[in-house]
């Protein structure tokens, strides 16, 4: 492996890169883009010396980014075919960009999930709907930034909303059609793992309801030019021990997902429900802010070490 080597993230928006990008100077990690759904990719030539790090989005699509999802399949393929180190590669993609996977597989592994339906087009919404009680949400297959998430407490504006010109197509055809679930407390948890170890957890505010809950700074709209109220913040009482976090580390490494937030909630009938894996994950600023060793600075050190490790072993 040449000196001159790097660590490579894989993306489809610039705008999550730049908190990254100060971890990894602060690091001494050399970090280089390589921008999702543009430029090409001879499949016979050596690609260069490094680590590659995916951060396929699954709302890419929603950025001018809809050749993204097939790019990172094509360009994670191409790379792990030459034998180099990938970091949520070609087969996490399958958990990023659906929600179905995520559900089967979180399910298989014991997890207690949210009752879903998937609907393949719209011809089947409203007789499918009425499998579940009210109230229900709807969601995107391939979401994030809470695509197509609505509640609805009456099957009749569920009808009139499939009918009607404000309903939301999901990019793949999928729809899902998910039980309500009613949190104990007004938030949701957040566990962020580096490495596939336990970083830390977050505590979610949901107390304003909505379902776009974006962690990055880029995603903090300040109001009347006032930053917004943290929704992020730390959970001390969910830490490396905690036995879902320890569950949660056995099913990344069955899937080799080794950066990953996930989210779970706990209900008021007592169950403890996960809902969402996130491959992609970035990070609340005012959370890394109060950390003695902030998440972002720990994925430039995992990454680095890995890159160190590859380039000893060329030498050799």
């Amino acid at each position: 492996m040449t000196s001159d080597a790097a660590v490579y993230v894989l993306h489809d928006n610039p705008e999550w890169i730049p908190p990254f990008a100060r971890a990894f100077a602060a690091e001494g990690v050399e970090l280089r883009e390589w921008p999702l759904g543009t430029g090409t990719v001879d499949l016979d030539a050596e690609p260069p010396a490094g680590v590659f790090w995916s951060r396929l989005s699954a709302s890419s699509h929603t950025r001018d980014a809809e050749g993204a999802k097939d790019a990172a399949r094509a360009t994670l393929t191409w790379l792990e075919s030459w034998g180099r180190r990938v970091v949520n590669g070609s087969a996490v993609t399958a958990l990023e960009v659906s929600k179905v996977a995520q559900h089967a597989a979180l399910r298989r592994a014991g997890f207690d999930v949210p009752r879903t339906i998937a609907v393949f087009g719209s011809e089947g919404l409203k007789e499918s709907a009425r499998r579940l009680e009210t109230p229900f949400i709807t969601k995107h297959n391939q979401g994030g930034k809470g695509l197509g998430v609505r509640r609805f407490d009456r099957f009749e504006d569920f009808d009139a909303y499939v009918d009607g010109p404000d309903f939301e197509v999901a990019v793949d055809g999928i729809t899902l059609l998910q039980e309500f679930l009613f949190s104990a407390e007004p938030f949701v948890t957040r566990a962020e793992f580096i490495g596939g170890r336990f970083a830390y957890a977050v505590r979610v505010d949901t107390s304003a309801g909505g379902f776009e809950l974006c962690p990055a700074d880029a995603c903090a709209v300040p109001e009347n030019g006032v930053p917004a109220e943290p929704l992020f913040r730390l959970r001390t009482e969910v830490g490396a021990q905690h036995p879902l976090s320890t569950q949660y580390e056995a099913f990344l490494a069955a899937h080799g997902v080794e950066i990953a937030g996930i989210e779970f909630m706990e209900t008021r009938d007592g169950r403890t429900v996960t809902y969402d894996v996130n491959t992609n994950t970035n990070y609340s600023p005012d959370v890394e802010a109060g950390l003695d060793e902030p998440a972002g600075r720990r994925v430039a050190r995992f990454l680095g070490s890995l890159l160190a490790e590859q380039t000893a072993a060329a030498v050799r």
